[in-house]
């Protein structure tokens, strides 16, 4: 291991970790002396080939002789819970370590970008590339975050007390953090999660994001107040506007969420204004700021008292302010002042522009209700889809929701009022888009549009349609969509008021879902050539918004690589995609983590611009050798998928069906009403989550494998090398896999193996696991897994011994759930607490697949 990672974190943790033992909590000496040996027993086992039950009952046998059932479960949850705690503090160990073992001003930072530009030529082309130039990254709440906000908020104060060595401070917080709760005792609202993730907004973002662009600005040697692009780096936001498959997202909630970032924003604005007020001391100036925050804090909490009804009005007082301070004072502190004024450009009265989804079969139904009413269905259902395009467009009607009978067509005609509502309150940047999941025709977004033109009762449609493109299927067909609608005269308007830009989002977590790790990575970038393509030649510049999540098998990995790698004929203006779970904690938890992320993927497009010599595009030949691959990839996943046993072994072999109850996320785990499980209503998250808890990790890495040896078989052996050798792409995918495999343990589920329902179906993912990890080695000409990224590679095998356990536990009850006939009532319900407890320490330790 690398001495700088040792140091920094692995002998830190373990002397942090020791402090465990002398916390004044019952029996946690007893539970902190037999856990290492339980780890030992573990390991071992595993290298015998033991079961997890053969394992825990040889633990129980020579350490626990004697003892009750009662106290053997009593023991594991006691360990599930010491554990927790250890992956807490190794989180803030790491993090405390981060300008350690990591290079803040290397490759991707932006001191790192600033260097390489050396001359006027290149200065122009980045000040050119700026003026067209974003990142959005956007906040959602689906659920694979296992830390409550109360959790966040001590690690967040452990790193810094960890980083400054403050012994008594540490070990007050591992006293509280013995004693708080890790999990929800209720399922959350989608407010509550608005609430958590507002406390990233208002913690990190708001400090971090202005960092990074005051850093290029002075960089560049620009006046901070007349910089020109304020909307460089902006945020989006989820909860309370994604209601796709969440009942629980209403109208009333997406106003209160819109009204909550307002008054996050409007928080922070009060806080530096009262700092301000501190320095302003001088004549004319101080009247201002005193208004300033006067004003601010009557619009969060006396809003019938003087007030800002919008950020235009602050931003008007702030430069009067300025005036005087230049004229009248020197312009003393003046840098203080503009900076403020410079979040208050970056963030408006909004702080992130919140996302309205909803699944396109939804809008159908909506619809098909409308015209029902109009009684006009049975002639609509008899159109051509074009037919149907223009009857949409063309009806003189204004829905309310009290003009439909179901709820969700209810929420939709609410939902498209709130928007209204939100955008007079928070200005148009508040909430102007609305994603379409499930897009797989242009009617399905003329329903939206037409929706809105009907509710709104305007042809300025001041909303942003943004179709989700997820499956193999949808992704392919989505060139042909997009043409129709770019030919479409009304859409064309559309488009043209809306200054000529297209939202695409692709969907990672699907894609991957249906077709395979390397087949869905694929597909969505050949879907963004010909979307591109097709884009310029309409002159419509195209968004690609990317649906990703944490694990790699859900569009997770190296980012920064994954952008900087897109070819010419892949549109670069935008960078836009989700961030989720436990990649919000572990990418963006704190200002100095975010900073470094954020910028690398800043950074990303600007070099793909600037210096795309340094990468080639890929060529025809390289092309054709990719699509070889994924399509061989693609069979031997459907080959895996089709499986009689698949479905039936994630539902009673995995975790899967205790997502449910871990009370992480306000949305339903699964689209089905039924009782019986069908692939189709198989959410991405608890599909690709549950694959990482038994150790498997299939989404990530299945057919790669299986790809490359057929291609080796026809002799392309030194063509996929010297496509790795000179495609990022390629490397970056297959970096990205090898994060899946480090953290696959096949020996884990070996007691699987013999099984007479699961045993074929179990031996088909572990061939595969080994065929992948050895080829991967092979192209790579790697002698170990990420050996370009030691960092990860050893966080990864620090976590995943710290997590062995939970892992071991976890598998026992699995176990014992599906071969013990004996067990009682009392003894299954343990069984099954115990799965799910052991959930959530597995994925929170696994927060560097971001």
């Amino acid at each position: 291991m690398n001495d700088q990672y040792q140091n920094a974190v692995v002998t830190r943790y373990n002397i942090f970790n020791s402090l465990f033992l002398s916390l004044p909590f019952r029996n946690i000496f007893r539970t902190g002396t037999l856990l290492p040996l339980l780890i030992q027993q573990s390991e071992e086992g595993l290298t015998k080939e033991q079961s997890p039950k053969e394992i825990i009952e040889h633990f129980f046998d020579e350490f626990l002789e004697g003892s009750s059932h009662k106290e053997q479960i009593s023991l594991l949850f006691n360990f599930i819970q010491y554990i927790e705690r250890q992956v807490v503090l190794f989180d803030s160990v790491e993090d405390a370590a981060f300008d350690q073992i990591h290079d803040r001003e290397g490759k991707g930072s932006i001191n790192h970008l600033l260097n390489r530009i050396d001359n006027t030529a290149i200065r122009e082309k980045l000040l050119e590339k700026l003026s067209d130039y974003c990142v959005r990254i956007v906040l959602t709440a689906h659920p694979t975050q296992f830390y409550p906000g109360k959790v966040l908020t001590i690690i967040n104060e452990l790193e810094r007390a960890i980083r400054s060595n403050d012994f008594g401070e540490i070990n007050n917080l591992l006293l509280q953090l013995g004693k708080t709760g890790f999990i929800n005792q209720e399922k959350p609202t989608p407010f509550d999660e608005a609430v958590s993730l507002s406390w990233f907004l208002e913690s990190v973002f708001y400090y971090a994001i202005p960092r990074i662009l005051l850093k290029l600005i002075r960089g560049l040697r620009f006046s901070v107040y007349d910089w020109p692009h304020n909307q460089l780096i902006r945020l989006g936001f989820w909860p309370g506007g994604d209601r796709d498959g969440n009942p629980f997202v209403t109208p009333d909630i997406t106003l209160k969420v819109s009204q909550h970032l307002r008054r996050t924003v409007l928080r922070c604005y009060y806080r530096d204004l009262r700092l301000l007020k501190r320095r302003f001391t001088f004549n004319g100036v101080e009247r201002l700021i005193a208004l300033a925050e006067e004003k601010i804090n009557n619009s969060i909490y006396y809003p019938e008292e003087e007030k800002y009804n919008s950020a235009e009005e602050l931003l008007a007082d702030l430069s009067e302010a300025r005036q005087i301070l230049i004229q009248q004072h020197d312009g003393l502190f003046l840098d203080l002042l503009d900076e403020f004024i410079f979040k208050v450009r970056l963030f408006g009265f909004y702080f992130a522009s919140l996302d309205v989804r909803q699944d396109s079969r939804k809008h159908a139904a909506a619809w098909n209700e409308l015209i029902a009413a109009q009684g006009k269905l049975k002639e609509y259902e008899q159109l051509s889809e074009a037919q149907k395009i223009d009857y949409l467009l063309s009806l003189q009607i204004t829905p309310k929701p009290e003009d439909v009978k179901d709820e969700t067509s209810k929420d939709i005609i609410g939902s498209i009022r709130t928007i209204q509502e939100i955008q007079q309150l928070n200005g148009e940047a508040g909430c102007h888009r609305y994603v379409i999941s499930n897009c797989n025709t242009a009617l399905n977004v003329i329903e939206v549009l037409s929706l809105i033109k009907t509710i709104h009762q305007t042809d300025s449609i001041p909303v942003d349609i943004v179709p989700l493109f997820e499956t193999v299927g949808d992704l392919a067909n989505a060139g042909g969509i997009m043409e129709f609608l770019y030919q479409h005269p009304y859409y064309r308007q559309h488009l043209t008021n809306r200054g000529n830009q297209q939202t695409i989002m692709v969907g990672f977590s699907d894609g991957t879902k249906d077709g395979g790790y390397l087949r869905a990575n694929w597909s969505i970038y050949q879907a963004k050539e010909e979307l591109t393509r097709m884009s310029r030649q309409y002159g419509i510049k195209v968004t690609f918004f990317d649906g990703r999540g944490g694990p790699p098998g859900r569009g997770g990995g190296n980012n920064h690589n994954f952008y900087a790698s897109l070819g010419k004929g892949i549109e670069d203006k935008e960078i836009q995609l989700t961030i989720q779970g436990q990649t919000i904690s572990s990418n963006y938890g704190t200002v100095a983590t975010a900073m470094h992320n954020l910028g690398k993927l800043f950074t990303a497009g600007l070099e793909n611009h600037l210096f795309k010599d340094t990468e080639q595009d890929l060529s025809d030949e390289e092309k054709g050798l990719l699509e070889e691959m994924a399509e061989i990839s693609y069979h031997s996943y459907l080959d895996l998928k089709n499986h009689p046993t698949f479905v039936p072994y994630l539902d009673k072999m995995t975790p899967l069906r205790f997502y449910g109850q871990t009370n992480i996320g306000s949305r339903p785990t699964k689209r089905g009403q039924g009782d019986a499980l069908r692939f189709e209503d198989l959410r991405a998250i608890p599909f690709v989550g549950s694959w990482a808890q038994m150790k498997q990790n299939v989404p990530g890495f299945y057919g790669f494998g299986t790809a490359i040896e057929k291609l080796k078989k026809e002799g392309k052996t030194e063509a996929m090398l010297k496509l790795y050798e000179h495609s990022l792409f390629f490397r970056t995918l297959i970096e990205n896999s090898m994060q899946s495999l480090s953290k696959s343990n096949y020996a884990v589920t070996k007691y699987m193996a013999d099984d007479p329902t699961y045993g074929e179906l179990w031996h088909k993912m572990e061939e595969e696991f080994q065929r992948t990890y050895n080829l991967l080695l092979e192209i790579s000409q790697s002698s170990t897994l990420l050996e370009s990224n030691p960092i990860t590679r050893q966080s990864i095998t620090v976590r995943e011994r710290v997590v062995l356990p939970l892992i071991i536990i976890q598998q026992y009850a699995l176990q014992m759930l599906n071969t013990d006939t004996t067990k009682s009532t009392e003894q299954t319900e343990a069984y099954n607490k115990l799965i799910i407890r052991a959930m959530f320490g597995i994925i929170n330790a696994a927060r560097n697949s971001a």
